[in-house]
């Protein structure tokens, strides 16, 4: 071993959590931290962050977003000799098989499967691989950029038909996932990147349990103005306070090293592998509701509900067109890039940074109610701390000390989260917990 490994300097800060939220029994979220020990390892691999957000019955969620964090870095650190676009795609690949194997031997697992978003810091650039609607975000300056894309229905229908959000049907589900690890022997694997790093780029990569309940606007405020440590805390509160109906995972990485943003003269060496069958680029989900759409609409024609077939018709129509769009586009990808390529065509959304009153409010807001359930339920906690902070929050947010305040309320926040754990494990036994009143 080099003697002077001890003295390499990553280049960054970072802080990853895992949280089981207020309304499940399990965590089936998992995650992946591996950091480069020395320079030689950091040019050739980079850095490694992951989350994984499992989805199956019993303990499977579980098995497959471990199975995942415990095979990509294993295999992307072992394929040493392939080009890092080359091996964190196969890498993904290599566990989606892992996934679907335990998924077909065992009748409990069976459709067992697992979201997966990787982030490598490389000497290149920020490279990502995902499949599902983990997500990955970058702030830089004064913006927050999401680097990964939704492989959910609705953002699939928006990319394919060119619509916004708000135009989806509403009897389209907004927790419909079109793509995971597991469930398929085959799944197409999503590279972006390699973006160059500058000193200060904060990246932030966690599961749809956060993203559900705290918004963009948010969470560019607490990363722009919190330390690593500091924002995984209060997203994952923030999520919590909110009614924590998921598993919460964050991974929040900040370049603070020069030496990271030197990009070497030349590209990858060899080219990125293809991606698998155009088919399954397409979620079974999709299949199925299609098929019900037409069955539907063929029983209440048959019966004379006219109207309500044609509307069932109109349903098979959209998902069909989503499907076809889909196979299509799978269908153009490119097998193989060359040694400077660029891949995807990321930032998907930007955000930008508002640190004003109207941020601030926000999070007095949160507190306030924070505040009225603990003094409803009586509960015995140190308030002179947090009474002393929220004060000082808003004495700065009254100055126009906006960034002052959001620290402030942040730490209100947080602080008031550890009281409410402490009362939980005092007081679980007889079922009146403070989490439970914060569900209610």
């Amino acid at each position: 071993m080099d003697p002077l490994a001890g003295d390499w300097d990553s280049g960054v800060e970072y802080a990853s959590l895992s949280n089981i939220g207020m309304r499940r029994t399990n965590n089936q979220d998992s995650f992946a931290v591996v950091v480069a020990g020395d320079e030689a390892s950091f040019r050739q691999r980079g850095h490694l962050f992951m989350v994984a957000d499992g989805m199956g019955a019993h303990a499977a969620g579980e098995l497959a977003s471990k199975l995942a964090t415990d095979s990509v870095p294993h295999t992307y650190y072992k394929l040493r000799e392939e080009a890092p676009p080359t091996a964190i795609q196969r890498a993904l690949l290599d566990a989606n098989e892992k996934i679907h194997e335990r998924g077909t031997a065992n009748p409990e697992f069976k459709g067992m499967g697992t979201t997966c978003s990787a982030l490598v810091l490389l000497p290149q650039g920020a490279l990502i691989a995902h499949v599902g609607d983990s997500r990955v975000y970058r702030l830089r300056g004064d913006k927050l950029e999401q680097m990964s894309f939704d492989h959910s229905l609705v953002w699939e229908m928006q990319s394919g038909s060119q619509i916004n959000e708000q135009e989806v049907p509403s009897y389209i589900p907004k927790n419909i996932i079109t793509r995971s690890l597991g469930p398929n022997p085959q799944v197409k694997v999503d590279l972006e990147g390699p973006a160059p790093l500058q000193v200060g780029d904060t990246f932030l990569t966690c599961s749809d349990g956060l993203t559900g309940k705290v918004e963009n606007e948010e969470i560019a405020a607490l990363l722009s103005t919190l330390s690593c440590q500091e924002a995984a805390e209060v997203l994952i509160d923030l999520a919590n306070l909110r009614g924590g109906p998921d598993n919460i995972t964050v991974v929040v990485v900040r370049v603070v090293g020069a030496h990271l943003t030197q990009a070497p003269a030349a590209g990858f060496e060899t080219a990125a592998p293809a991606n698998s069958s155009a088919v399954s680029a397409v979620h079974p989900f999709v299949w199925g509701m299609l098929t019900a759409f037409i069955l539907v609409s063929g029983i209440l024609a048959v019966i004379g509900r006219f109207m309500a077939a044609g509307a069932a018709s109109i349903g098979a129509l959209i998902t069909a067109v989503y499907a076809a769009i889909r196979l299509l586009s799978a269908g153009e990808s490119s097998g193989g890039h060359g040694a400077n390529s660029q891949f995807g065509a990321a930032p998907y959304t930007t955000t930008p940074v508002k640190i004003d009153r109207e941020m601030v409010d926000r999070l007095a807001k949160t507190i306030q109610q924070l505040k009225d359930a603990a003094v409803g339920q009586d509960w015995v906690l140190d308030w002179h701390r947090f009474n002393q902070l929220a004060a000082n929050a808003a004495d700065e947010a009254q100055q126009s000390q906006f960034v002052a305040s959001v620290q402030h309320y942040s730490q209100a926040i947080r602080h008031m989260m550890s009281e409410l754990r402490n009362q939980r494990r005092q007081r679980e036994a007889g079922g009146d917990t403070p989490e439970a009143a914060l569900q209610a």
